[in-house]
């Protein structure tokens, strides 16, 4: 017998951790070892939300297997919806089941709207499977003999007509998991995540999390085992799934530990924690930590102490700040921050507000997300409320709310692209900080920026990556005449930061009348080998084209927005090294070498204060 368990993700890069979950612990917990002997076969099929549904109907038919089970998200619900109607036609005889957070809440509905779906397996699903899947092994699924679907709790089922709800399943003890990636090559090019633990002891209304507020770590032992595993293999990311990482603050300082003692060099690993409350026993091994080794997602949400309060978030703002810059001074940890747009007491103006506040905290990265009013939280109980209206359809998104109408809520996803596109792309790291002293603050930039798109019909034909820097160049013009030759330079050093572009954007300088200068220094073996000294095999020809030289008046390499301090009277010359980048930025590294006036070499590096300049 072979049951399939087919997962639709957003992206190819993610995999269904919960799926490999439960065909673990069907084949390999307590229970598992018979059905292998049975010839009972759990198979996995995974397609993306881009796939069309037509292709992987096909595939599912090609399968042909005699039970499949789906599972389900707000972002695959009514792909998965489309399907299984489908699938019932073309497989009329195949028990069809769902599980997943999307269909766990109201189960009973799922099945008078769906008739073709034989059940649903509600909530944490590795026991109700195996007992599913021995069912069906023993073939008393149809019957109301003892061991069958009567038996089995955390289902709902459809049976003679009428939908059936069994007794709820109580919360299973996560140590008699087995290891979910023994076999490591379908994951290739793909995320790995990861639990070392389940619930959350928070209670944030617009997360399902707060309705299982019972916390069960993994036992050390066992997670440092499965981490090394990972160590050893050098996969490149693994991202905890852990709701909040460092709710036990023994449990996460001795991960981290054993990850700054056994670090491969390779291997990042990403969390999602509370930045309030770190210790300084933890902000010190995140110190030490090699630049790439972890990266960490920080919930802001807002900074609103009225909407913090409101959604049962008792944040110290003060401390999250001090330790997020505290985090961004040590440069070697990847930092994103969230805010979430549309929750109670939050307005336009106070989310610009909890916006500019969480930019200048500087991460990485800053997500701007929109409220999802989730099944079964908090926040559906009280919508009505809040006067929250939300579509009715997956990914239940806030339209308007008492505080924000649909119209702002639209601008807001204008910003949010301007955010993704200017901002967490880290391609105008230079740029953004100077253009923004041209505005009342960071939303103000991004807003009107998204202004000048809808002006320009950009949103319809979006620029391509490198016309970007040509349509901020235009909008800087705009709101900050008179510095032109600034910009462009600031421009041509973003772009150069990060990738010997091939063709030479039209804002940057004519270079023609520095080259001799530039030929100088890759004739200068001295200079070459002590600004690269990866280079010594190369000839100056083959090491002209592998870096880049560019010519700047601005000292274009200052953060903070300083680079309008003062232009120089001669041209400072720039030189990229694409071998040696930031692992955070990914940005080149770059040095400056001044020639002097009698043509004499001097090697002026930067001692990587600055992120550009990590000599």
């Amino acid at each position: 017998m072979e049951f399939l368990l087919a997962a639709i993700n957003a992206k190819y890069i993610h995999s269904n951790p919960a799926l490999y979950s439960l065909r673990a612990y069907a084949l390999e917990g307590p229970d598992g070892g018979a059905l292998g002997k049975r010839g009972v076969s759990v198979e996995i099929a995974e397609y993306t939300i881009n796939m069309q549904a037509e292709h992987i109907l096909a595939d599912l038919y090609r399968r042909k297997p005699d039970v499949v089970a789906f599972s389900c998200y707000i972002w695959n619900w009514r792909l998965v919806r489309e399907l299984v109607a489908e699938f019932a036609k073309v497989l009329p005889d195949t028990p069809i089941w769902l599980g997943g957070p999307e269909v766990s809440f109201d189960a009973g509905q799922v099945l008078e709207e769906l008739p073709m779906v034989k059940g649903v397996m509600v909530g944490e699903g590795e026991e109700t499977f195996s007992e599913l899947l021995n069912c069906y092994a023993d073939g008393c699924h149809e019957s109301p003999a003892v061991g069958g679907l009567w038996d089995i709790r955390g289902i709902v089922f459809r049976d003679g007509g009428r939908v059936y709800k069994n007794r709820e399943r109580e919360n299973m003890d996560i140590n008699a998991l087995p290891f979910l990636y023994r076999d490591l090559d379908c994951f290739k090019n793909r995320i790995i995540y990861y639990e070392s633990g389940r619930g959350c002891p928070f209670r944030c209304s617009y997360c399902l999390s707060s309705v299982d507020r019972n916390v069960r770590l993994r036992d050390m032992e066992t997670v440092k085992k499965e981490l090394l595993f990972f160590l050893e293999h050098k996969v490149a990311q693994v991202k905890f799934v852990d709701r909040t990482f460092n709710c036990n603050r023994e449990h996460a300082r001795e991960i981290w530990e054993f990850l700054l003692e056994h670090d491969n060099g390779v291997t990042n690993f990403h969390f999602e924690i509370a930045a309030d409350l770190l210790g300084e026993e933890e902000l010190t091994l995140l110190s030490k930590m090699r630049p790439g080794l972890v990266q960490l997602e920080i919930g802001v949400q807002s900074t609103n102490p009225d909407t913090l309060r409101e959604i049962n978030r008792f944040t110290d703002m003060g401390k999250l700040r001090e330790t997020v810059e505290r985090i961004r001074r040590g440069r070697n940890i990847h930092i994103h921050l969230d805010l979430i747009a549309g929750l109670p007491y939050e307005d336009y103006g106070s989310f610009g507000r909890s916006f500019d506040e969480v930019y200048a905290m500087g991460p990485q990265q800053l997500q701007l997300g929109f409220l999802k009013v989730l099944k079964g939280s908090p926040m559906q109980e009280k919508a009505g409320g809040y006067g929250i209206n939300y579509t009715s359809l997956p990914p239940y998104e806030v339209l308007y709310s008492k505080w924000l109408s649909y119209g702002e809520l639209c601008r807001l996803k204008r910003i949010e692209e301007m955010v993704e596109l200017y901002y967490n792309s880290g391609q105008f790291a230079h740029t953004l900080p100077v253009l923004v002293q041209a505005f009342t603050g960071p939303f103000d930039l991004f807003g009107k920026l998204a202004d000048f798109y809808m002006e320009k019909g950009y949103f319809q034909n979006n620029p391509s990556r490198v016309y970007r820097y040509e349509v901020l160049l235009d909008f800087a013009c705009r709101y900050d005449g008179g510095r032109e030759e600034l910009y462009c330079e600031l421009l041509t050093y973003d772009c150069y930061l990060r990738e010997n572009m091939k063709s030479r954007p039209a804002f940057a300088r004519d270079l023609q009348e520095y080259k001799g200068r530039m030929r100088k220094f890759y004739g200068d073996g001295d200079a070459v080998r002590r600004m690269l000294p990866d280079y010594g095999a190369y000839e100056p020809k083959q090491v002209a084209r592998m870096t880049h030289m560019d010519v700047f008046f601005y000292p274009v390499w200052e953060e903070n927005g300083t680079a309008e301090a003062g232009k120089a009277e001669d041209a400072h010359l720039v030189l990229f090294d694409y071998g040696r980048r930031n692992p955070l930025t990914k940005e080149a590294w770059t040095g400056i070498w001044n020639y002097g006036e009698a043509g004499g070499t001097e090697d002026d590096e930067k001692d990587g204060s600055n992120p550009g300049f990590t000599g």
